[in-house]
């Protein structure tokens, strides 16, 4: 005699039942891997390696401040010439004169596809094609050109985006009042947008500082090394991998605050709605 279940259909897991079995099998999986490492990892070779205490002392003592002072003066100049410009091909995407939104919109497109290191390449070459031509305050003026020339192909998107997020009827109220068309951007939308864009446009300057690590293809002294040349050079050198450890913290020390800042814009705009 066959049993009643066995025509019965089969139950289905439920949706959160589901879920909570995959989180299992995820968090097995971490622990396997982790077990693994901490069994067959060679951990005096690993501390050796990467976390060389005297090497440490030695690459803070030996050059990683100006190098991490670099790195910020780098990405300052070239987030304001980047800002500015994009704000210029912001409000030309937004223009009702064509040629100004082509010229824009070719700008925009191909910079934004390039590599930044390509970018860098073709400024490090500048001197051989146009022979008498120089930057002024070298590096600091290639390596602010190469940077803002990136940067303001996203900039002006992020721009655009803000603008166009600002109410209709603020303009429309700023025209009422006799303002022109100028004025009305200058004076009442573009402060508003930029309150709007403070969050994508801090993302953005985290970006262009990891970017200003391309600076070695211009060709530095050592004076003028980023944090990423120190690193390099300091862990060639001594043959170990630790100056470019305490290279990678000089990255976390400027980017994880604004992180940290961008999360909390984020958080209280999203209250505030």
């Amino acid at each position: 005699m066959s049993s009643p279940d066995n025509g019965a259909p089969r139950r289905r897991l439920s949706p959160r039942r589901r879920a909570q079995r995959i989180r299992a099998v995820q968090y097995a999986v971490l622990i396997a891997v982790i077990g693994a490492a901490v069994l067959f990892a060679d951990w005096s070779q690993v501390g050796r390696t990467f976390f060389d205490p005297g090497l440490m002392r030695d690459t803070v003592a030996h050059g990683l401040w100006r190098a991490l002072w670099n790195t910020l003066v780098y990405t300052a100049g070239g987030f304001v010439i980047g800002l500015v410009a994009g704000t210029l091909l912001a409000l030309m995407r937004l223009s009702d004169v064509a040629p100004y939104r082509w010229l824009a919109t070719i700008y925009i497109e191909f910079f934004r596809g390039l590599p930044a290191l390509v970018v860098f390449m073709a400024f490090s070459l500048l001197p051989l094609a146009f022979p008498g031509l120089a930057m002024p305050w070298p590096p600091y003026g290639t390596v602010w050109a190469a940077l803002g020339i990136v940067g303001s192909a996203y900039m002006a998107e992020t721009i655009r985006a803000g603008i166009q997020a600002v109410p209709r009827g603020q303009i429309e109220a700023a025209r009422s009042l006799g303002m022109t068309s100028g004025q009305a951007m200058w004076q009442v939308t573009l402060p508003q947008a930029f309150r709007i864009m403070i969050p994508p446009l801090t993302n953005e300057l985290i970006m262009l500082i990891k970017d200003s690590s391309l600076v070695f293809i211009v060709g530095l002294s050592a004076a003028n090394f980023d944090l990423t040349k120190f690193g390099r050079a300091a862990a060639n050198s001594n043959v170990n991998i630790t100056p470019l450890v305490v290279a990678g913290l000089g990255y976390l020390i400027i980017t994880l605050p604004l992180s940290i800042i961008v999360r909390r814009m984020e958080a209280s705009a999203s209250k505030g709605r």
